[in-house]
């Protein structure tokens, strides 16, 4: 048996590579004063056809369950952030600032860069219509990307902004009917053939290109570069009118990221969406939004194509995993013994292994080794003392053993400090 096509088995160096990431998502979004919330894995199909019409269930694992009710796998997260927001919204003082990990899923074709399941980094600030909020996104994105030891050599956020689309057909009198058909055929200009795009976009074809290729401007697009420019962060920032985002609830900024050596798909994305809350809540609430999402798949082949980030990720994994302590029994009539000082040491915190059955005290201490323990302590026939041997520096010294648990907090302190 295998795993189902699309999904994968975390063994332990995936896991900690995984866990790794999130770390970071967590830390920086921190940073930023942003809270951790959660939904449901599962939700009404009816939820995901609301926000993205019926086509989207092709792409979802959905399913009729016991109690005869139509439900899928959460493909996205934003559905379920409108839901959630539009029954508690009054709980809280706005903006709200939340982020969230978690796993989703989509029934589609496998790829690089892209699983039928995922974890994915969404952050969202609701309830602020200033260009502010959009600045402070931005900034998250790039500093959660900096913490994996990434630079502005390595990749680029790409800005744009819908309304410069949306004035621009208004101005050529196009039906807003056909806006969304148009703006998705500009989304998709830099991965089709011209002449397909071309096709989509008629007698707007010339006009639109000539935009592409001289780049387009507007006073909240210079905004909001002087806003990162601010922080220091203006080299990560390019505006690129070309980025449109295909999915038709964005209402203004919009944002896409992508290695500069462009080997993959993109890293993150998101923008604003003033009018979904409204949308979903059948105009119960009505808020404005902005949000991106960061998976761990694109990610993952990021770090590990630019040897300083992955030779990063290997030693903080490497590091995490290391033991403090490891119990050499030499005497098996001392394991009783032994047992007791490890809890006791385990209850004040430190990390502690120990064979589990009588083994020969060579492979002891190379089971010290291998797991990176900082000392060994050996229960033998120096009982009631114990031997504490320094790895580091092979020192080793006799302790009395009710002595022991004040010198390895002594020892720790002055390691810690140094």
């Amino acid at each position: 048996m295998q795993a189902l096509p699309g999904f994968r088995d975390f063994l332990p160096d995936q896991c900690a590579a995984r866990n790794y990431i999130f770390a970071r998502w967590r830390e920086v979004a921190r940073r930023y004063g942003f809270v951790e919330w959660e939904g449901p894995v599962l939700e009404p199909t009816e939820l995901y056809k609301k926000k993205s019409g019926a086509e989207i269930v092709d792409q979802l694992f959905n399913f009729t369950d016991k109690g005869e009710r139509e439900v899928a796998l959460r493909p996205e997260l934003t559905p379920t952030l409108a839901r959630v927001v539009t029954t508690h919204e009054r709980e809280f003082k706005k903006p709200l600032k939340w982020f969230s990990i978690g796993q989703f899923f989509r029934y589609e074709k496998q790829q690089r860069g892209r699983l039928r399941e995922h974890f994915q980094l969404n952050c969202d600030i609701i309830g602020e219509v200033d260009l502010a909020a959009d600045i402070e996104l931005v900034a998250l994105c790039i500093d959660i990307l900096c913490a994996f030891g990434l630079t502005e050599k390595d990749f680029v956020v790409r800005i744009s902004d819908r309304d410069f689309w949306t004035n621009f057909l208004r101005e050529k009198n196009v039906s807003p009917g056909r806006w969304e058909e148009l703006l998705q055929a500009i989304d998709k200009s830099g991965r089709e053939p011209r002449e397909k795009t071309a096709e989509k976009l008629g007698e707007l074809t010339d006009p639109v290109f000539a935009l592409l290729k001289i780049g387009g401007k507007s006073e909240k697009l210079d905004k909001l570069a002087d806003g990162l420019g601010i922080r220091g962060l203006a080299d990560f920032v390019a505006i690129d009118v070309g980025i449109v985002r295909g999915l038709a609830y964005y209402t203004g900024i919009v944002f896409e990221v992508f290695d500069r050596a462009g080997k993959f798909r993109a890293i993150a994305g998101g923008g604003r969406y003033d009018n979904l809350i409204q949308q979903l809540s059948d105009g119960a609430v009505s808020m404005p939004a902005l949000g991106f999402a960061m998976g761990d798949v694109v990610l993952g082949e990021v770090i590990k194509g630019i040897p300083r980030a992955h030779e990063a990720m290997q030693k903080a994994i490497a590091s995490d995993r290391k033991i403090d302590i490891y119990f050499v029994i030499a005497k098996e009539e001392r394991r009783a013994d032994a047992l007791t000082q490890l809890q006791q040491l385990r209850d004040r915190g430190y990390r502690v292994d120990y064979p589990l059955t009588a083994t020969k005290v060579p492979k002891q201490f190379q089971a010290a080794e291998d797991v990176g323990a900082s000392l060994a302590i050996l229960y033998g026939d120096e009982w009631p003392q114990v031997k504490v041997k320094k790895l580091a520096t092979r020192e080793e010294s006799l302790i009395a053993h009710d002595a022991l648990l004040d010198s390895v907090a002594k020892f720790f302190n002055v390691s810690s400090s140094a």
